[in-house]
């Protein structure tokens, strides 16, 4: 019998309904997948690929494993993991082709997955060793964003994004350390779910600041990062920065209700003269209020420090502590900018990074109020977009910019969320981001359940509005 075509959307609930009626099947949806990668060409998202025949030998394991009683709640969902983070038997790269070696052991994270049935389809792209926000630092190409190719996906998990995005695969693991797992997400009309430090083990994770690096998750929607994390999420005795959440986490907020949110002041300095980003922003405030929220300000000056810290401070050292080893026995293998980025935290000595935690420790302990004061903060993930010509042009100022609503957060342990918020005029997707202090997630997964329902937009490229199809109509007649 001939599998059922498949050529919908790859949302976990949508196949597991399909698995179940009999109206699709999982080979049918691998094939299917393999189209689509081979119909976008060189797309800069894979570094490295599984081939398909090696998928279905993946699929058919759980299906040996199903038949002996195993249950799989992701049995024949297809992902993609950032080539930073361990798949066994599969290249691990952190885009350096002269560091790359192949993993013995999958990630837990990865682990976790693999024994829920989910079918990895390969290694995805990302900014060299993890080291910018933008996508455009891989010597395996650059990975525009999925609306418009004269910008670029951001970064650092920039293929992984993509991937989801682009209909390629139904989740996909990144990493975030500076903003990896959220501005991707923004710029490529996605959810990205930033857990807490240590709730996802980083252990099989290339590192890039070890203090602060996460396991993200890249989704189309709320419901499907939230199942992914909570499969993902455990202690791990053999990661030293692995924490449970508390004992007496707290349930999740309802779905309806009243609410108070924090809106920073002062972060105009973030849009970057972007009255276009400005302006959807300011929308995005009004829906909160619309959904029954109630504005509190909030001083984005603290939060604006304490990101200063990470790429203009001491904690560019633990980024030479990862790699600055290799970068100095392989300079020819590492590209300029990653390089210099890396080698300056040279300037800085021991006494720089104790005072800077110091600083650090009293941000956070002046910021407690705020937090007992609002159920979340919501941020622009990005104030602005650049174009790829633009970042190449200036590579280590715009990418700045970029970060300057999405930096703080590790440093100051927080959960965050982005979620979708609209299109620029002339450019990609942009989206807002909740934060919460840590183990929040469950809370800001119920705030974006809420979120996506009233914007209304489906994610990726199908949430492209009436303009953009316009657009593109048009230029088609030229």
């Amino acid at each position: 019998m001939t599998s059922p075509r498949f050529d919908g959307s790859l949302a976990i609930s949508s196949l597991r309904r399909l698995y179940a009626a009999g109206a699709a099947t999982p080979a049918a949806v691998l094939h299917a997948i393999y189209q689509r990668i081979a119909a976008r060409g060189a797309d800069g998202v894979w570094i490295h690929l599984v081939a398909e025949e090696a998928c279905r030998r993946q699929l058919a394991a759980a299906d040996d494993a199903r038949r002996k009683g195993a249950v799989l709640p992701l049995y024949g969902i297809p992902f993609a993991v950032k080539d930073n983070i361990d798949v066994a038997g599969m290249p691990t790269t952190a885009a350096c082709p002269a560091f790359g070696y192949v993993a013995v052991d999958s990630a837990p994270a990865v682990a976790r997955l693999l024994a829920a049935g989910a079918i990895c389809i390969g290694k995805t792209n990302l900014d060299q060793f993890a080291t910018g926000l933008n996508g455009t630092r891989s010597p395996y190409g650059v990975c525009p964003s999925v609306f418009d190719e004269r910008y670029p996906a951001g970064g650092s998990s920039s293929g992984s994004a993509v991937a989801v995005g682009a209909g390629l695969v139904s989740f996909a693991l990144g990493t975030d350390t500076g903003g990896s797992g959220r501005i991707p997400a923004g710029f490529n009309n996605i959810v990205g779910l930033k857990p807490t430090r240590g709730l996802v083990s980083t252990r099989g994770v290339v590192p890039a600041c070890r203090t602060l690096d996460c396991v993200s998750v890249f989704a189309l929607d709320c419901d499907d990062a939230g199942e992914v994390l909570a499969l993902i999420a455990g202690a791990d005795p053999a990661d030293p920065f692995s924490r449970p959440p508390p004992a007496d986490d707290s349930e999740p907020l309802p779905a309806s209700g009243r609410f108070r949110f924090g809106v920073p002041q002062g972060a105009a300095a973030g849009f970057f003269g972007d009255s276009a980003a400005a302006a959807l922003f300011a929308a995005a405030i009004a829906r909160w209020e619309a959904l029954g929220g109630t504005p509190v300000p909030a001083d984005y000056a603290p939060f604006a420090e304490a990101g200063s810290m990470l790429y203009g401070g001491a904690w560019i050292a633990e980024r030479f502590a990862s790699v600055g080893a290799f970068i100095a026995t392989h300079p020819e293998a590492v590209l300029p900018t990653t390089a210099e980025i890396i080698t300056r935290s040279q300037r800085f000595q021991a006494a720089d990074v104790f005072a800077q935690l110091y600083r650090l420790a009293e941000i956070r302990r002046a910021l407690a109020p705020l937090w007992r004061d609002i159920d979340f903060l919501v941020v622009p993930t990005s104030g602005t977009a650049y174009t790829i010509a633009d970042l190449l042009a200036e590579p280590v100022e715009l990418n700045n910019r970029l970060g300057y609503f999405s930096y703080p957060v590790n440093l100051l342990d927080l959960s965050a969320l982005a979620l979708p918020n609209g299109f620029l005029p002339d450019g990609p997707a942009m989206g807002v981001t909740l934060l919460a202090p840590a183990f929040s997630e469950q809370r800001l997964l119920a705030f974006g359940r809420r979120w996506q329902a009233a914007l209304g937009i489906a994610p990726g490229p199908a949430g492209r509005t009436d303009r953009h199809r316009a657009r593109e109509r048009k230029s088609q007649t030229h």
